[in-house]
């Protein structure tokens, strides 16, 4: 019984250090996108970053790959407006036909 807890401690603490470990890692990389990004291209990140928290995630990872790589010095609204509608799958087209 002593052991069970003893190893569902353990494992509770190690849960908690990992997720602690990946706060601290998109902490660091928002830093790095947040100082790359223009004005408009901020304001828009931190619009998406409250609104849709998967979406910004998912941004945050690509836009860090691409600062990684060299290929953006500084990230405008347009860039990542483009990086977004990457990142989204494509709406159809609905047309309502008359019977």
């Amino acid at each position: 019984m002593n052991d069970e807890l003893a190893e569902l401690q353990r494992r509770r603490l190690q849960e908690k250090s990992e997720e602690q470990q990946l706060h601290a890692q998109i902490a660091q990389l928002d830093a790095v996108v947040k100082s790359k990004l223009s004005r408009e291209a901020l304001q828009r990140y931190s619009n998406i970053k409250v609104a849709h928290q998967e979406l910004w995630l998912q941004s945050l990872v690509m836009l860090a790959q691409l600062i990684q790589a060299g290929k953006i010095q500084t990230i405008t609204d347009a860039q990542y407006r483009a990086v977004l509608e990457k990142l989204q799958p494509k709406k159809r087209e609905m047309q309502i036909r008359k019977v």
